[in-house]
């Protein structure tokens, strides 16, 4: 029973409130009767499984739980950026006073101390959140750390420490359960991975960015990735799945409106015309596989890339030459146009 991830296990909970809420209505309706007894038996196993839930995967039992770990989530978050900075401009605050040998084992010995506490912390706490607080230090200082050595020895900057910074990252999402460590992760290798593809293709590295189809493959790989088991990490699935979304979309956009910067040795506006194409059969796709699918980070990332490839459309089409409120009814009416789609679709479902 308890070889399940915490999303189901928290789902597994949710039911448990709703059951109890309908099986009480039902009786207030006189529509069902059940016995002292079998009243008791049920209530029983539901505290005894919520308990176990609860003792396993740290669930939240009621609405006053889930609202009372938001604000532990956001105090956490909190605490560690605020931590962050003090240690950012401690180290700048009396860096001169120290010798070379002495920076370089602060630098060296900080994150690899973090890191030891991250891990103990992961083992020993059930909630996490003082792991999350010292990966995310951990990190930080991580990056503070290849900085001040490359410019303590002056090494020439290099992608590679894109790369070593999302797997430092990896490592403390998946120890310490953090899915804000793992988007740094997935951010640092998607610059990696695009400045790479910028060298291939005979730029600097630092211009990974102005080619946008550079992103492409990864957006692709993370979506793959994202199908992989993630029992024990809640939510991570969901990251991986996102950030394809934002990597795909994001640059289809771009080219579609700014063809000159493509790889394509093709006329400008026939680029952007394909990529046009591409961003409305992509995320209209979307929004089909999501729904069917049952996954409502697609849905929602093909639904909000949909409307921006078509009112921007509309905005190339109209915006010069049509007066301004037949321009703003279009997109109301297209809207209302979409809703009929997305009603009549519910409805048959």
């Amino acid at each position: 029973m308890l070889n399940i991830s915490k999303e189901n296990a928290q789902q597994r909970v949710d039911d448990i409130k709703a059951f109890e809420n309908e099986l009480q209505h039902l009786e207030n309706e006189s529509i069902v009767a059940l016995t002292d007894e079998q009243k008791e038996n049920i209530n029983t196993y539901h505290k005894v499984l919520i308990r176990d839930l609860t003792d396993t995967f740290d669930v939240d039992s009621s609405k006053h739980k889930k609202q009372l770990s938001l604000g532990m989530k956001i105090a956490s978050f909190l605490a560690a950026l605020g931590l962050a900075f003090s240690i950012f401009l401690l180290f700048f605050q009396f860096w001169g006073d120290f010798e070379t040998n002495t920076q370089i084992v602060i630098l060296i010995a900080t994150p690899l101390i973090l890191l030891g506490i991250t891990m103990k912390l992961s083992f020993v706490e059930s909630t996490s959140y003082y792991a999350k607080i010292a990966g995310l230090l951990s990190f930080a200082t991580f990056i503070l750390n290849l900085v001040m050595l490359g410019q303590i020895f002056n090494i020439t900057p290099s992608p590679n420490a894109l790369l070593v910074w999302s797997i430092f990252a990896l490592l403390l999402a998946y120890a310490s359960d953090t899915r804000l460590l793992l988007g740094m992760a997935i951010i640092s290798f998607s610059m990696y991975m695009s400045a790479k593809f910028a060298t291939w293709g005979g730029a600097y590295w630092i211009g990974f960015g102005d080619k946008p189809e550079n992103f492409l493959p990864i957006a692709l790989l993370l979506f793959l990735v994202s199908f992989l088991p993630h029992k024990r990490f809640w939510g991570f699935g969901v990251i991986y799945r996102v950030f394809a979304m934002i990597l795909f979309f994001l640059p289809v956009l771009i080219l579609s409106n700014y063809g000159s910067i493509s790889y394509l040795d093709i006329d400008k506006d026939t680029i952007e015309g394909i990529y046009q194409v591409l961003g409305f059969l992509v995320s209209a796709l979307a929004i089909y596989v999501g729904i069917k699918k049952e996954l409502s980070e697609v849905t929602t990332s093909g639904n909000i890339f949909f409307v921006i490839f078509l009112y921007t459309k509309f905005y190339d089409w109209f915006w010069e030459w049509m007066p301004k409120y037949v321009f703003f009814l279009i997109i109301g009416l297209s809207a209302v146009f979409i809703l009929m789609i997305l009603k009549r679709y519910r409805a048959k479902d």
